[in-house]
């Protein structure tokens, strides 16, 4: 039998010894939380250490990330290739234990943690796509896809209001094998939590449809794995698991205190520690019998074997399905999706329509949904104004036994009601994405983007492919006022690194903005999309060039930035005196001021920049062709200016200050987006 209390020690001694030698770090929460995990990883997570990407594995969320040192010390015990080096390096530059775990970087991470509410959510994410996914793929006899998700979280995320978003969608779709732990301490950085968070947690939850078990005494390890199995009976709901405890636990001095949180317990505090809690052993020094009960790897090798052989069967009666849930995982794209590229951006030119680009969206999203049935989408509860619903995805709708509903054609939901949470959609997709099998994207209007900025930035910092649509992007959306009307949102999602923002023009720009966006497998993308209608661009004579060093036409779109229209198109045979930078709705103004500044004999080329963030990656050679040294730079965007003088413009038309509430004309009129002022300011420029 397992020496359950040793087990809990190991973590213990680990997490004090990692947070003393790195000087810095969280003791306080992996010591509280010990028991818990013996009683998780020890009885019930079904996991493979060699193997850290087996397919039906059940996911592991430490959403309480400070306490990194749990999570590290249970992959290092059970087997994974996280050697006690790693441990002795922990916050060290470089090394797999960073300060907070990291997707990527340490094997059995499943998501990057640390922002506090969006471990849980990102957890709800999980737990919907095995849903999903087991609904769509499994049959009779064949349960290929049937794996739980468990998250740790404390205090800190329940406080996060992203925790009330997330964990009232959980259980509204019945996400029946999502079990949340919840480490009930009653402790944080400043202190006692009662004063400032007097929240009943488990009435609550039960609020939101959870099955809530507990208080238990969450240092009682075969007492929260009793818990836990009663959890995996849910056949209908989400269940908390409320756990009392001890921050700090075995510290003689620190537990129950603020000041076990966030730093190291001290040389003395540690000797004391050891001694209260049994364990006489070196710092990072483990006995074999402790490592012989944490170790999960032939455990984990048989449960993948009887999966496979489970598997084996399932592609035997149904080979079809299984290559394309292999493909969906691995999150490789159909092979014959680049010819749906080809023709839909090829259709959007012949058809050269003339709408908002929200709807140019849609229409780009009516091919690629046909053609990738893992394309999950969704809104705001803006769904008639994001226009991301189509007629391949249905709504995600789920019946009072939790079993995702079907059409008469056997297709479950596909587009989610999302409900006014922006920030739970964000970070919920992120989930989606790590689960895999799954591309999500959500719509809302871009000056909302601001709630949703911290699950962006995970996105991005994850490497993550999720697409956001970000609709009502300016001034263009009138009587709103300046509530609504995005200024700052455009410049300020660009700084993000590793996110790609598009702003496009047209349908054809749009199309490939969705596809460039569904290619890249290891990032997100934010598409800012007008209200208002933009006529169609012309694309000149070459249509799809087959030249890698071409400047135009619509195989350069999805370079970023392309050269859109020449002076010869406004009939002057000379060279341009001035570029024209300029993105989305104000594009066709660069081209009504061309031809205005063609009327006097001022040849100017105009430059569409779909997206800035894609232009920067390209060659030096390929940007100098678009933006020829030594010529005058002008860029026009209804928004923020700061970001454009790095193109070394001489001027900017766009807005410093907030909107007003008035009729779009008159906004434009009103702000200088007219051809006239364009014109006027390329001469301002050329005067000089």
């Amino acid at each position: 039998m397992a020496n359950t209390q040793q087990m809990a020690s190991a973590i213990r001694a680990l997490a004090m010894d990692a947070v003393q030698q790195a000087n810095s770090g969280h003791p306080g929460a992996p010591m509280g939380m010990a028991d818990m995990a013996v009683a998780l990883w020890g009885d019930h997570l079904r996991h493979n250490p060699k193997n850290p990407h087996w397919l039906n594995r059940d996911r592991f969320v430490l959403s309480n990330g400070h306490g990194s040192m749990l999570i590290y010390a249970l992959l290092h015990l059970t087997g994974y290739d996280l050697p006690m080096s790693e441990l002795k390096n922990f916050r060290v530059l470089h090394s797999k234990t960073a300060g907070h775990p990291e997707v990527g970087v340490t094997p059995g991470v499943e998501t990057t943690t640390g922002p506090l509410g969006q471990g849980i959510t990102n957890a709800v994410g999980m737990a919907l796509a095995e849903k999903l996914l087991a609904s769509e793929f499994n049959r009779e006899g064949h349960n290929v896809v049937d794996h739980h998700t468990y998250a740790f979280m404390g205090d800190g995320c329940l406080m996060e209001g992203i925790s009330h978003e997330a964990c009232s969608l959980a259980g509204a779709w019945r996400l029946n094998k999502l079990i949340a732990l919840y480490d009930d301490n009653g402790i944080s950085i400043d202190g006692q939590v009662a004063p400032w968070f007097a929240d009943n947690t488990p009435e609550r939850f039960k609020a939101y449809g959870w099955q809530v078990i507990g208080p238990i005494d969450g240092h009682d390890a075969a007492a929260v794995s009793r818990a836990i199995a009663t959890a995996k009976l849910s056949a209908d709901k989400p269940t908390l698991i409320v756990c009392k405890t001890s921050i700090g636990k075995g510290s003689p001095n620190r537990a129950d205190t603020a000041k076990a949180h966030g730093e190291p317990l001290g040389a003395e505090e540690i000797a004391l520690t050891r001694a209260a809690i049994g364990w006489n052993h070196a710092p990072f020094d483990v006995p074999k019998e402790v490592y012989a009960d944490w170790n999960a790897a032939a455990k984990g090798k048989a449960l993948e074997a009887e999966w496979k052989t489970t598997f084996a069967a399932y592609k035997a009666a149904y080979p079809a399905l299984a290559k394309e849930l292999l493909r969906r995982m691995a999150g490789e794209l159909p092979k014959n999706f680049a010819q749906s590229v080809v023709d839909t951006v090829i259709g959007a030119h012949t058809k050269a329509e003339t709408v908002a680009s929200r709807k140019a969206s849609q229409l780009a999203l009516e091919a690629f949904t046909a053609a990738l049935p893992e394309m999950l989408g969704g809104s705001a509860d803006l769904t008639g104004s994001n226009l991301t619903n189509t007629k391949s995805t249905p709504n995600l709708r789920v019946d009072l036994a939790g079993h995702v509903v079907k059409n008469e054609a056997g297709v479950g939901g596909r587009h989610i009601n999302y409900g006014v949470r922006e920030f739970g959609m964000a970070a919920i997709m992120n989930g989606v994405a790590l689960h895999g099998g799954f591309i999500p994207y959500g719509g809302t209007f871009l000056t909302f983007s601001d709630y949703s900025r911290n699950a962006i930035r995970m996105a991005a910092l994850m490497k993550q492919r999720v697409v956001h649509v970000f609709t009502h992007d300016s001034i263009g959306l009138g009587e709103d006022g300046p509530t609504h009307q995005s200024i700052e949102h455009a410049a300020s999602l660009r700084l993000i690194p590793n996110l790609d923002v598009w702003r496009p023009a047209d349908t054809a720009e749009t199309a490939v903005a969705w596809a460039v966006a569904l290619q890249n497998q290891h990032k997100p993308t934010a598409l800012l999309l007008s209200r208002q209608n933009l006529p169609y661009l012309p694309k000149g004579e070459a249509l799809v060039s087959q030249t890698a060093g071409d400047i135009s036409g619509l195989d350069a779109i999805n370079k970023g930035a392309y050269v859109l229209a020449e002076p010869s198109e406004v009939g002057l045979k000379k060279k341009a005196q001035a570029v024209i930078l300029a993105t989305g709705s104000e594009v066709h103004l660069a081209l009504k001021a061309q031809a205005l500044l063609a009327e006097k004999k001022i040849a100017v080329r105009v430059v569409s920049v779909p997206s800035t963030t894609t232009f920067d990656r390209q060659s030096v050679a390929y940007k100098s062709a678009v933006l020829p040294a030594g010529i005058p730079r002008i860029a026009v965007e209804m928004g923020s200016t700061d970001g454009w003088w790095k193109y070394g413009v001489s001027a900017v038309v766009g807005i410093d200050t907030y909107g007003e509430s008035a009729p779009a004309p008159v906004l434009f009129k009103h702000f200088g987006f007219t051809p006239e002022n364009v014109a006027e300011t390329v001469q301002a420029v050329l005067a000089k």
